[in-house]
């Protein structure tokens, strides 16, 4: 690992994007280049690397080789900057830095993203409707969220059109429920059940 190298002193790492190098054991370069700025007062050290052409450099190498970027690489994998689990969801949402020491712009991502999924919390699919435009109150949402589990539970992931699909399923059957009892708002004034 060169990183205790450049504490102690090194001014040249040899490195390789993605893995791809003359040989094993070279060090991921997108690691090395973030890990300096993130604890920047530990290492002592910076580049001069534009650290917003990483994602796009790594991108570029793997179209080039046909190695594909495993999902869950640091810095530069699908899964660095996506959160599925509601603890994690609810951290990013309230204190970003808790689960992200680097800002994902920083590498070139176009941000964070909560993935929705079996293990998404209350807090995750609130903002992915608000994000949608969606707004419900606290009674349909509990309903939503519980109709979200369920199907969270049959697929791996809930994508935006289903989440869509399901709230408007959801807000269909209240408001129908809602029509049916005398004295409510959406109630039909003329005395018809």
């Amino acid at each position: 690992n060169p990183l205790p190298g450049v504490r102690a002193g090194a001014r040249q790492v040899e490195s390789t994007v993605n893995g791809i190098g003359e040989r094993a054991g070279n060090a991921s370069l997108e690691e090395v280049v973030m890990a300096l700025p993130t604890r920047a007062e530990y290492f002592g050290a910076d580049t001069s690397v534009d650290t917003r052409e990483i994602v796009r450099t790594s991108r570029l190498v793997s179209d080039c080789t046909g190695v594909l970027v495993p999902p869950n690489k640091a810095v530069v994998g699908a899964n660095a900057f996506a959160h599925e689990a509601g603890i994690h969801q609810d951290g990013v949402l309230k204190a970003r830095a808790t689960y992200e020491i680097m800002d994902p712009a920083a590498v070139g991502c176009s941000g964070s993203s909560l993935v929705l999924g079996k293990h998404s919390g209350r807090n995750g699919v609130r903002q992915r409707l608000t994000d949608l435009g969606v707004r419900v109150d606290d009674d349909t949402f509990g309903a939503l969220f519980e109709g979200f589990k369920t199907l969270a539970d049959r697929e791996k992931r809930v994508d935006d059109a289903k989440l869509l699909e399901l709230s408007r399923a959801v807000e269909g059957r209240r408001r129908t429920t809602q029509s049916r009892v005398p004295g409510s708002p959406m109630a039909p004034d003329d005395g018809a059940p």
